[in-house]
Order: structure tokens, then C-alpha cells, then sequence
């Protein structure tokens, strides 16, 4: 079959690439490091005087899971979610992490 008679598969818009356990591991850390400082600042965070850092805080997360983990769509809504004044309590990063490493560990568990 020619190159230009094979079917071409869909691509995912994650860009995928492997990730070790304590990439996740890691990866997870940071997530749940960065919520428990975010809902431990709320009332500065809450006042606006501060909110710019907190906006700050979760540009340097969504880069630095984006750097470890890889692009993954989850990342765009929790980043907006983030951004919102209520829903930067709930443990967005967290969540997101273990949804990007949901098959990582899967993949894990059935090679033992």
C-alpha cells in the first residue's frame, strides 16, 4: 500500500509521551502542593489585593505540569477554572493530574 493510500488515524489534540511513575509522582506533588496553598491563601487570596499572585501561581503550574507531564487538553479548562474567584478552591490541579495520568497508571498496574 502506497503512503498515499494508507488510512490515516485521528490524532489526539494531547500531544502524548511517557510518562515514568515519578514523573506522576512529581507531577502530582505539585498539584496537590499548589491547591493546599491556594485554599490556605483564600482569604488573602479573597480580599483581590493579592489575587494577582495567585493568578501568577497558577501560570507557573500550568507550565510546569504542561513542562513535566506534557500538553493535555484538562490543563486549558482547570487553568480557566482557576482563574474563576469561587472555583480556585476545589482542588482543580489535583484533579487534573490524575486525569492526565489515569492510563499511565493503568498501563503500570497491568505490566506488573
Amino acid at each position: 500500500m502506497s503512503n498515499a493510500q494508507e488510512s490515516v488515524e485521528p490524532r489526539s489534540p494531547e500531544i502524548s509521551r511517557a510518562i515514568s511513575p515519578e514523573m506522576r509522582r512529581q507531577a502530582l506533588l505539585i498539584a496537590i502542593l499548589a491547591d493546599v496553598v491556594q485554599l490556605g491563601l483564600v482569604p488573602l487570596f479573597g480580599l483581590g489585593w493579592l489575587a494577582p499572585l495567585n493568578d501568577m501561581l497558577d501560570v507557573v503550574i500550568a507550565i510546569v505540569l504542561t513542562h513535566r507531564l506534557g500538553w493535555h487538553l484538562a490543563f486549558l479548562p482547570t487553568f480557566i477554572a482557576e482563574l474563576l474567584p469561587v472555583v480556585d478552591i476545589f482542588p482543580s490541579w489535583t484533579l487534573a493530574v490524575l486525569f492526565v495520568t489515569r492510563k499511565t497508571s493503568k498501563a503500570v498496574r497491568t505490566s506488573h
